[in-house]
């Protein structure tokens, strides 16, 4: 008789393992409250609380806005919570020049893995600056994170999405095809704002980008 088949592999524990071994995470405990954390030796109050950020992209140490965070380290305005995954599959596409993008869209893509960080009022000024929310390039939305490779123990967080305005068509134009992480594999070609063509805004790169066909998976 023929040989048994090879017993069948559960390709969903393989897919995606954690990119990076996580550091160990800080004292305080966010809290369940949407996306906030106390300050260390804060009372709670307004004042004293900071915003769980949940980076995927550029900002993750060892990528081109990472020096952002450690400024903002320094300064006491952020600090290192430990490696999180969304709670829920969330599509994680490239855009012009290798840019990340998070889109709104769960059930679609994969579980993301990304840093998560405790962030200050002043902090989040900042990455709102820098992420273009106030232009239309990314809006800053909740989301439920897992430490590690945890399957439970959602916490509340904030990431920078996609804006709606484009979200779709940009997956459309990725092929509905995402990835888990923003590796080097992923980031390979990544072009920094000062080094991209002047005269054109973000938001006409992305109507460029989206206007042409679209990718075909390997």
């Amino acid at each position: 008789p023929p040989p048994p088949p090879p017993p069948r592999r559960r390709l969903s524990l393989f897919l995606c393992p954690p990119p990076f071994q996580p550091l160990p995470r800080p004292i305080e405990a966010p809290t369940r409250e949407m996306g906030a954390a106390p300050e260390a030796g804060g009372d709670g109050g307004p004042a004293a609380r900071r915003t769980l950020v949940f980076t995927y992209g550029t900002l993750k140490r060892g990528f081109s806005n990472h020096p952002l965070v450690q400024e903002m380290i320094r300064s006491g305005d952020a600090s290192y919570v430990g490696v999180y995954r969304t709670a829920e599959r969330l599509p994680l596409v490239c855009g012009p020049y290798r840019v990340p993008f998070l889109l709104n869209l769960p059930g679609e893509g994969q579980r993301v893995w990304g840093e998560l960080y405790a962030v200050s009022a002043a902090g989040i000024s900042r990455m709102d600056d820098l992420e273009g929310t106030s232009r239309g390039h990314y809006e800053r939305l909740p989301v439920l994170v897992c430490a590690g490779g945890a399957d439970q123990g959602e916490e509340p967080a904030q990431a920078y999405f996609a804006h709606r305005s484009y979200a779709g068509e940009l997956w459309k134009r990725s092929g509905e095809t995402g990835f888990c992480v923003y590796s080097e594999k992923e980031a390979r070609g990544y072009v920094r704002r000062k080094d991209r063509p002047p005269g054109t805004t973000f938001l006409d790169q992305i109507r460029v980008f989206v206007s042409a066909a679209p990718h075909s998976p390997a």
